[in-house]
């Protein structure tokens, strides 16, 4: 059997995949909330990227609205001022 490890690039282990994804459950709003810690490994990666792709929407809409804000207001203007300060 061949192996398809890269480069000398350690494998890791069942233990360490279990240990990610136990962290992954302890991150993701839906299963952090779910009243048995006990899910699949397939389950918790499937929430994962849901709330991953959730995320991405929300930091896409936060931004048409920033965008849609900024153009309303004058370059100049101290509530201009107050939202680059809070953009950076």
């Amino acid at each position: 059997m061949s192996s398809r490890r890269s480069g000398g690039t350690p494998r890791i282990t069942d233990e360490q995949i279990v240990d990610l994804v136990s962290k992954l459950q302890q991150l993701v709003p839906e299963l952090r909330n779910r009243r048995s810690n006990k899910a699949s490994a397939s389950k918790v990666l499937q929430e994962t990227c849901n709330y991953v792709r959730h995320l991405h929407k929300e930091v896409d809409d936060l931004s048409d609205r920033l965008s849609r804000l900024l153009s309303t207001i004058d370059d100049d203007s101290p509530q201009a001022s107050i939202i680059r300060s809070l953009i950076n």
